[in-house]
């Protein structure tokens, strides 16, 4: 997959003041989670279930 076909969403909570700035992109593999304030830095890559797992366990 292009590395800049990837369409990069930030979340809703993310301030621009930093600490909390989390974005995600949907991909073939899974989820796309990545640091906004260094776009060029590490990625991580979760399957669908384990990040749905993650946010009902987050909301809870």
């Amino acid at each position: 997959m292009d590395a800049n076909a990837i369409t990069w969403r930030k979340a809703a909570r993310s301030t621009s003041t930093g600490g909390e700035c989390v974005e995600l992109a949907v991909l073939p593999q899974g989820i796309g989670i990545r640091d906004s304030q260094d776009p060029d830095g590490p990625k991580l890559i979760v399957q669908r279930k384990a990040f749905g797992a993650l946010v009902a366990e987050l909301k809870r």
